[in-house]
């Protein structure tokens, strides 16, 4: 798969691109939302497969739309919290076959980065739980700046002064925030969403090499 372009520079998103964290996060919020008093709300990993992705106000809009604005943020910050803690102690390996190898190889002849709607801290953790820290340019999110994976995207090119990235997803969301940034789709298949279009696709992490 050639693109016929110099790419200088690799944006990746996090959850369904790099790793799959649902199985452990659902557990966490499912934890964290019944002690906020709602007993009988379970989270599943299928349900955030369909949820990751959104900016966190989105999600939980659509996890809770019983609660009022202020209690779905007080809700979501206990949950990120659980969800920080299980993530960092849990011991399993929940990176796609081939992300860390790959992401040390791709360093070495282009700048990779990471922008995700996440939650400030997430990617840091991601990183961290990884080892991945030291081969990534630069990362942005949701949770620092309050704005969308497209202007995040944006921002992570300009500050880098990229002309021709390409962006890693796996969502409709990642598909039309690529194009709203004026940046071309790589779809990873293995992941959480069926996206209406791509530029390319990836049936496994390693198979980004081949773009370069």
């Amino acid at each position: 798969m050639q693109t016929g372009r110099t790419i200088d520079g690799v944006i990746l998103d996090v959850d369904g691109t790099l790793w799959d964290s649902t199985g452990i996060v659902a557990g966490s919020w499912t934890r964290a939302v019944r002690e906020c008093g709602y007993r009988g709300v379970t989270v599943t990993a299928e349900q955030l497969k369909g949820l990751f992705g959104l900016t966190m106000d989105v999600i939980a809009q659509r996890l809770l739309p019983q609660l009022t604005a202020q209690e779905q943020r007080q809700v979501m910050e206990l949950c990120c919290e659980y969800e920080h803690r299980d993530l960092s102690e849990n011991e399993c390996r929940i990176c796609y076959p081939g992300v860390i190898r790959t992401i040390r190889e791709l360093s070495e002849t282009v700048p990779l980065f990471i922008v995700s709607n996440c939650q400030s801290g997430y990617i840091e953790l991601f990183l961290e739980k990884t080892g991945l820290g030291p081969y990534i340019t630069d990362t942005e999110c949701f949770g620092n700046t309050g704005k969308g994976k497209a202007e995040n995207i944006r921002l992570a090119a300009e500050r880098s002064h990229l002309r021709s990235p390409v962006y890693v997803g796996d969502t409709q969301g990642d598909c039309d925030a690529s194009r709203a940034a004026g940046v071309p789709f790589v779809y990873a298949s293995y992941g959480f969403g069926r996206p209406d279009h791509r530029d390319y696709e990836i049936r496994e992490f390693s198979e980004l090499r081949k773009l370069l």
